[in-house]
């Protein structure tokens, strides 16, 4: 909104003569510059690079590709499906636990009782921590010779001997998925115990009138006040587990047998490790479709626009 007469103010320095209406822009275009540079041309570079064969361990192979990798990917790649459907068991088991989890955490946080900071504080402590600092205390705790997990396994009586259980192809994505739980539930209890905050009393103390209890209160009163929390918590969730690769590279490396190798696992073997960017990149376009239509979909299912 210009003022009257104000039509005419302008910002001199010097010689140089900025417009009111450009000063604006020019004040956000290190912002812009800094998202292009660091954001849109990498983009533009994994797109570029998806269409051409570029392996820097066999440079005099490198060409344009086109379509072949991709043609390649849903037609020739062994490993394409299988990582799909581990990132979804790992996406399912991981949002879906830490949801729970989280909320049952949220509510008993949200509850009055005595060193009540203190036990906050310790309760979103694993979220503090570094995923490679998670990986090496997990790593030790499922170690074969020394790990806690064996001691106390043996002590009990559930094992004879000890278990390599991040080198057994059946014990070894149930071992990841419980070491990013304990990473990654304190995240939603941190959100939602936010959002209870936020829920009046008024409505926990009209369902204690109307004889609601613990359960009724949650499903009727507790959940649809947290449904904008839900849905924006389970969706950054799904997106950051599904790019996951810190824990899973330091615990497992995708093994064994590729059990534990997921989409963002078998993209980082194959461009950082086989060194083939091309056809990483190309595995990574994909991936960028893959959560672009789902958070579409996802938002639109949970009708969180048209609230």
């Amino acid at each position: 909104m210009e003022l009257p007469g104000s039509q005419s103010l302008s910002i001199k320095k010097g010689k140089v003569t900025v417009s009111k209406k450009i000063a604006p822009y020019l004040f956000i275009l290190p912002s812009l510059l800094m998202i292009g540079i660091f954001l849109f041309y990498p983009m533009g570079t994994v797109f570029y690079y998806s269409f051409q064969n570029y392996d820097i361990s066999a440079p005099f192979y490198n060409s344009f590709a086109g379509f072949d990798n991709f043609v390649k990917i849903f037609t020739d790649d062994p490993l394409f499906w299988p990582s799909l459907l581990n990132t979804v068991k790992w996406i399912i088991s991981q949002v879906g636990l830490q949801l729970v989890f989280g909320l049952i955490i949220a509510i008993l946080l949200n509850q009055t009782f005595k060193l009540r900071g203190l036990v906050r504080a310790l309760a979103f402590i694993p979220w503090a921590i570094s995923g490679v600092l998670t990986s090496v205390m997990w790593s030790l705790m499922y170690n074969e010779h020394m790990g806690v997990f064996n001691d106390l396994l043996l002590k009990i009586g559930i094992i004879d001997e000890p278990q390599a259980f991040l080198a057994s192809t059946t014990s070894a994505f149930t071992a990841v998925v419980i070491a990013e739980l304990w990473r990654g539930i304190p995240f939603f209890a941190i959100t939602l115990l936010a959002s209870l905050q936020s829920i009046p009393v008024d409505l926990y103390e009209a369902a204690r009138v109307d004889g609601a209890g613990r359960i009724k209160t949650l499903f009727y009163v507790i959940l649809p006040q947290l449904k904008r929390t839900i849905v924006l918590t389970t969706l950054l969730r799904t997106v950051w587990e599904f790019n996951n690769v810190d824990l899973l590279f330091n615990l497992t490396g995708g093994g064994p047998a590729n059990t534990t190798t997921t989409y963002a696992m078998y993209i980082a073997n194959t461009a950082v490790h086989g060194s083939n960017f091309g056809y990483g990149s190309a595995l990574t376009v994909i991936a960028f479709l893959i959560l672009t239509i789902f958070a579409a979909v996802y938002l639109k299912i949970s009708k969180f626009e048209e609230e």
